[in-house]
């Protein structure tokens, strides 16, 4: 499997929260809905990004943020605006008050805000839920990563545009992907950014050594590899391939290999339902109870715990 590919077959929208947000100025939002992952693409207008932590940005016409949560940030016209509005977990809507917001700015279906033709438009779309974002790629984000109108062209903003705001049978679902197709296209453009910070493994790719034992390992998890099988296929000896792994990639070749596989076995417990036996086979694990042991010791949770979870 090709590294990027890999990586970014992570998002699997399930009724995902989207929305048009339409905005006059002055206007401010708080988020505090803890979810795993927000794209919010400008459409018309302009906005901040605020992390209470961390650089706040601009964006413009054209421009994307991808928020990685569970951390709160503010969305307003100017960063001295105080918030009007907050956005909890659920998408339950408040006053900064505690007042009940339900209803009060809805403008047609999926829209909220001032007025249709606001000064601010901006399309919104959220991850509810951990299982629908894979660890792994939440762990290669930054809290907060952006793309403007003129490193990158979204060719879904008049798709997107025009579908957020049917009301027709299976229109979830439709945003669902759209939403997915968003995420992957913003991160494959974003990857390719010099001032993107991929994991260590993703720039270890580039290593003749380390880049064809991680794909030997990404290939095939589910191979009985060792450090020497592993070594022989790079052609370099076991104590210099686990010195320059662990260099590159920040940890020794079992243990990054017992991370992906179980990572691996995370997924296709939330997308599948393959047998706890059947998917450690695939994994590399030789029962359920070794995967299943494994698994609670690095996740904290059983399997099955995890798979009721996503469910």
């Amino acid at each position: 499997m090709d590294a990027l590919a890999g990586l970014l077959e992570g998002p699997r929208a399930r009724g995902a929260f989207m929305i048009r947000a339409c905005f006059d100025p002055p206007w401010a939002v708080r988020i505090e809905d803890r979810a795993p992952l927000t794209v919010m693409l400008m459409v018309r207008g302009e906005s901040w990004i605020m992390p209470d932590a961390g650089e706040r940005v601009r964006l413009t016409a054209g421009d994307l943020a991808i928020a990685r949560g569970p951390d709160p940030y503010t969305c307003a016209d100017d960063p001295g605006t105080a918030p009007q509005a907050l956005i909890l977990p659920g998408a339950e809507c408040r006053y900064p008050d505690g007042r009940s917001l339900s209803g009060t700015m809805d403008l047609g279906v999926r829209t909220w805000g001032d007025r249709l033709d606001g000064a601010a438009v901006m399309l919104i779309g959220t991850y509810l839920w951990q299982g629908e974002v894979s660890g792994r790629l939440l762990d290669a984000l930054p809290p907060l990563l952006t793309l403007t109108s003129d490193v990158w062209d979204c060719p879904l903003t008049p798709m997107l545009m025009d579908e957020i705001v049917r009301d027709e049978p299976g229109q979830e679902v439709v945003l669902d992907r759209l939403l997915d197709l968003l995420v992957i296209a913003a991160l494959r453009a974003w990857f390719s950014r010099p001032e993107a910070r991929p994991p260590a493994w993703y720039v270890a790719l580039s290593d003749p050594v380390v880049g064809r034992v991680l794909r030997l390992i990404q290939d095939d998890p589910g191979h009985g590899w060792t450090v020497a099988t592993l070594a022989s296929k790079a052609g370099v000896s076991r104590a210099a391939l686990a010195r320059r792994f662990t260099e590159l990639v920040g940890e020794p070749p079992m243990t990054y290999l017992t991370g992906w596989r179980l990572a691996l076995a995370a997924d296709r417990l939330r997308d599948s339902d393959a047998t706890l036996d059947a998917i450690a086979r695939q994994v590399g694990y030789g029962s359920a109870f070794a995967l299943s042991s494994a698994f609670k010791r690095v996740y904290g949770v059983s399997p099955q715990e995890h798979r009721g979870r996503a469910a």
